[in-house]
């Protein structure tokens, strides 16, 4: 229903999915994977009001983790840990799988712009024992976690405006924000990417990757613009296995560059 309501964010969706795959998929396919994404995005929405208004945990017993050593080895070096993640698959329910683990989470968020809507949001992620930084205080907030051996989870899949760097996305420059390479270039924290997606019983599978190398030349610039691409085709990766499972609706390729 809301596929056939939201005709902006319908009109985005199928433009997204032409720019990404162009003649590699037809237009009838176009409309398929874009009502299942719509579809995904409604099982994900309910799943979260029981997430944050259920009971404590509601969804763990659906959940597997696979990959967990990567990050407990990570964290044992000693410098926290930087957790590459993407708007894909149930992310909310990512952060709040944490809990499972027994290892504290911070997750930069950017505040939404409806103040009710944001505080009911921030309780219900809270509940798990999840620590929120806010976009704007970032680097700080980044900082004392990793100081403190935690992990941070950064989403890197939205676009940056005309403050990120430009990176391929799906054969196609997408400005995306340098932050996570500047702070694993300065913190040389380690960057373990960390995705979820939905499984076709219903049941929810974790993937801990081992840490990203971190390319270092000397250059800073240059070793933003590439370890931001490394990030980017780690995303891509996992967004081509599931196609159906990313934020679609959003205006990834919106800033072009020059």
């Amino acid at each position: 229903m809301v596929y056939w309501l939201l005709r902006r964010r319908r009109r985005v969706t199928l433009a997204n999915l032409r720019l990404a795959f162009g003649s590699t998929l037809a237009p009838c396919d176009r409309r398929r994977l874009a009502g299942a994404t719509f579809r995904h995005l409604g099982v994900t929405a309910a799943e979260c009001c029981r997430l944050y208004f259920g009971r404590p945990g509601a969804l763990f017993d659906r959940l597997q983790v696979e990959g967990l050593e990567h990050l407990k080895d990570a964290l044992a070096e000693g410098r926290g840990a930087l957790c590459l993640t993407a708007h894909f698959g149930n992310w909310e329910l990512l952060a709040a799988a944490h809990a499972l683990t027994g290892l504290p989470l911070n997750v930069v968020v950017r505040p939404l712009d409806n103040l009710h809507l944001e505080r009911l949001l921030a309780r219900g992620r809270e509940r798990s024992g999840l620590r929120l930084i806010p976009k704007r205080q970032a680097i700080h907030g980044v900082r004392a976690a990793l100081a403190r051996g935690e992990c941070v989870g950064i989403l890197l899949d939205q676009n940056a405006g005309r403050a990120g760097v430009f990176v391929p996305f799906f054969g196609h420059l997408a400005s995306t924000s340098r932050s996570l390479a500047v702070l694993a270039l300065k913190t040389h924290a380690p960057v373990v990417p960390a995705f979820v997606r939905r499984l076709s019983g219903g049941e929810h599978l974790i993937t801990l990757d081992p840490p990203l190398p971190l390319v270092v030349t000397g250059d800073l610039d240059q070793d933003i613009v590439l370890n931001t691409a490394s990030f980017t085709q780690t995303i891509e990766r996992h967004v081509r296995a599931q196609p159906e499972q990313w934020f679609w609706v959003h205006r990834r390729w919106k800033t072009r560059p020059g």
